[in-house]
């Protein structure tokens, strides 16, 4: 067991599905005697998926947390899910370790998760290595995919070892000069260009390498090459397979050897302050000073209920320990830790820096939280990750009558689990809209529903959330008159609207003069106008960029009221719309678009049918073309299926929003016909 800090390795695998990173992560267990037997994928039996539905699907849908000890030192892995739809459990992970290990398979080369990944783990200043698994596999092509490692991520990707027979086992390069017997390279090469490398970041060790030729030892060259794997200037390349483990006992010397341990990464983005005043606050891996743990992943069981995965960065949790949450006031009290390896948990008295351990049973933990024990920390938070947006919806209704706060709290407990996941409630559609990264995360996420919360619902497309907007300055007027045979109700409001440019927003200004309206009653105004923003004027939906200006009105000393300058405000402004040309907006997205080459044509023929636009394309290795182009969402409800038969099932897309922009005119005169009858028929 670890002792020190120093002693600990945390290092997330991450990479394309089907890369092999769970069966490398059960080959490292393996050969390090923390399981007894290897498990398989196909027999649903590995440590890593042991969820029903990851043995079902027979890939990771979640981050799952595994350990083992070599040469004294302990290895935290964290296996993460390969499939772009769960980006939101893997992208987290690299909050809570030193090294990403990138996963590529020797052949499929470099994949779209793999390129994603290895530029998450740059921008967040991780040590990152490569392994290029199934080099035995009969059609593998390790020499190639090297190759286009080092044209995708630069000449600084270098093999550490070199595969020999066939990839029935590796050769060093870095811990020893010579050798021989690889299937491409010399080892005598490889071992200089790794040296040239790291001294190259060391000016006193180059001059020593180079003037007096001196052969360096590890020890020398242990400071300059943590330098270069904090800098970037180094990644290493390892081969292995994780079906035959050859390359696995190295990969394991590598880990244990040359990764960094929490005192040589480079030190955690935290940030105090929001906004352009966020400042860095140096938090250190100091076991004696204050606590700053933080939160990366939250696991909802319906039986152990909200479990939080901390990552120790600084000072030592210990059961019993009061904390605060975030800027909370309230104290919580760790009533127990654990140590996870899979679904196993391991009770633990304490845990210092560089650690990952579980907190169970508080309700106040959520995803992305900074834990602390004092004041002085109460506004620290990590640097947020730029999370892809969730744009594939469903809309949910109960299946049973009555479910309906049972479905609400389910849905929470995901959302919860997920930072990928959305739910929004659409006010003027009457629609709960579910958000996900694509189709698959979707009915994962309604299994998931179904059979851990015994929820069932009724699904269909969700609306697409159009606005409304105007194209030029109108004014407005409204004089609302009350009288009853008691107080009556009196506002008259002048205004104007001006339009605003797309993805401002709303601005409501101010300039009555004199006591017309008088001031108590501006914000009614404001309320009013605020309404009737939120119903929409030409078929129903939210206006947006638009400023109401408004600069008139009257008021009576004893009939007017709250209630009379809302309604006023109200019909002020949609006066004032009526005469300002109001358009209807669409959601316009970004699409980027992975295909064979073969298929471009195709593809690029489908979009225009669905008014898109290609933005540019650029070709990639293993003959595949990247496509960057934009589409109305209304047009891409089926886009996934049809991207699969157009590529015969090997293309892929991701999507974020870009803008709104005016829907055609035959468009919004559909629409508006189909709000004039809801309201017909509603009335």
């Amino acid at each position: 067991m670890a002792q020190t800090i120093r002693d600990l390795r945390n290092l997330a695998l991450v990479g394309h599905a089907g890369s092999g990173k769970t069966t490398l992560t059960e080959a490292l267990l393996h050969a390090a005697g923390a399981l007894r037997a290897r498990g398989s994928i196909a027999r649903g039996t590995t440590a890593s998926d042991f969820d029903p539905q990851e043995k079902r699907l027979q890939h990771s849908l979640d981050a799952t947390l595994l350990a083992c000890e070599s040469r004294g030192r302990r290895l935290q892995f964290v296996d993460t899910p390969g499939l772009a739809d769960f980006v939101g459990r893997s992208l987290p992970t690299l909050e809570a370790v030193e090294s990403a290990v990138v996963v590529v398979s020797a052949v499929n080369g470099v994949e779209p998760s793999a390129r994603q990944m290895m530029a998450y783990a740059q921008e967040r200043g991780l040590a990152r290595f490569v392994v290029i698994t199934r080099i035995d596999a009969p059609d593998a092509r390790p020499e190639a995919v090297l190759a286009e490692l080092r044209e995708t991520f630069g000449k600084e990707c270098l093999p550490l070892n070199l595969p020999a027979d066939g990839g029935r086992r590796v050769v060093d390069c870095f811990f020893q000069r010579e050798g021989e017997g690889t299937d491409f390279g010399a080892v005598p090469a490889a071992h200089e260009a790794l040296i040239d490398q790291v001294v190259e970041v060391d000016e006193a060790l180059m001059q020593v390498y180079l003037e007096q030729g001196e052969v360096l030892d590890l020890d020398q060259l242990h400071d300059a090459f943590e330098k270069a794997l904090r800098e970037g200037h180094l990644v290493p390349v390892c081969f292995a397979s994780g079906e035959t483990g050859a390359g696995v006992p190295e990969l394991l010397e590598v880990f244990a050897r040359l990764a960094p341990d929490p005192t040589e990464g480079n030190p955690p983005p935290f940030m105090k302050g929001e906004g352009a005043q966020a400042q860095p606050v140096a938090v250190v891996p100091d076991p004696a000073a204050h606590v700053v743990g933080h939160v990366f992943k939250v696991v909802v069981d319906p039986y152990v209920g909200k479990l939080g995965i901390v990552r120790v960065h600084q000072g030592t949790l210990r059961a019993g320990q009061s904390l605060y949450v975030g800027d909370g006031r309230k104290p919580i009290k760790l009533a127990h830790l654990y140590r996870l390896q899979g679904k196993e948990t391991q009770e633990i008295p304490s845990a210092g820096p560089g650690e990952i351990v579980a907190i169970a049973k508080v309700d106040e933990l959520h995803f992305d939280a900074v834990l602390h024990d004092s004041h002085d920390e109460d506004h620290h938070h990590l640097k947020s990750v730029a999370f892809p947006p969730a744009m594939h919806g469903l809309a949910i209704e109960p299946e049973r009558r009555g479910d309906e706060q049972r479905i609400a709290d389910t849905l929470h407990k995901l959302v919860a689990e997920d930072p990928c996941v959305r739910l929004e409630h659409h006010a003027a559609q009457n629609e709960t809209v579910l958000y996900g990264m694509g189709e698959l995360h979707l009915r994962v996420l309604l299994e998931r529903m179904a059979e851990r919360y015994g929820v069932k619902v009724r699904t269909h497309a969700p609306s697409v959330p159009y606005r409304e907007t105007i194209t030029g300055p109108a004014p407005g007027h409204y004089r609302h008159k009350k009288q009853t045979g008691g107080a009556g109700q009196f506002a008259e409001v002048y205004l104007r609207v001006e339009p605003l440019p797309r993805g401002t927003g709303f601005e409501f200004v101010d300039e009555v003069v004199g006591g017309a309206i008088p001031h108590t009653f501006i914000p009614a105004v404001e309320k009013g106008v605020r309404q009737a923003l939120e119903r929409g004027s030409v078929a129903g939906f939210a206006l947006q960029d638009v400023r109401v200006v408004v600069y008139d009105g009257k008021h009576h000393p004893v009939d007017s009221k709250e209630v009379a300058f809302v309604e006023a405000g109200k019909r002020a402004f949609l006066d004032a719309v009526a005469q300002a040309k109001p358009v209807v907006l669409e959601p316009i997205v970004e699409l980027e678009i992975f295909a064979p080459s073969t298929s471009q044509g195709d593809v690029a023929a489908d979009l225009a049918t669905r008014r898109g636009r290609i933005g540019g394309h650029e070709s990639l290795a293993g003959g595949r073309v990247r496509i960057a182009a934009s589409a109305p969402l209304a047009e891409l409800t089926d886009y996934q299926i049809r991207l699969k038969s157009l590529t015969g099932g090997e293309g892929t897309y991701a999507l974020r929003f870009g803008h709104y922009d005016a829907v055609p005119p035959r468009r919004q005169q559909e629409l508006a016909g189909a709000y004039a009858a809801r309201r017909e028929s509603a009335a």
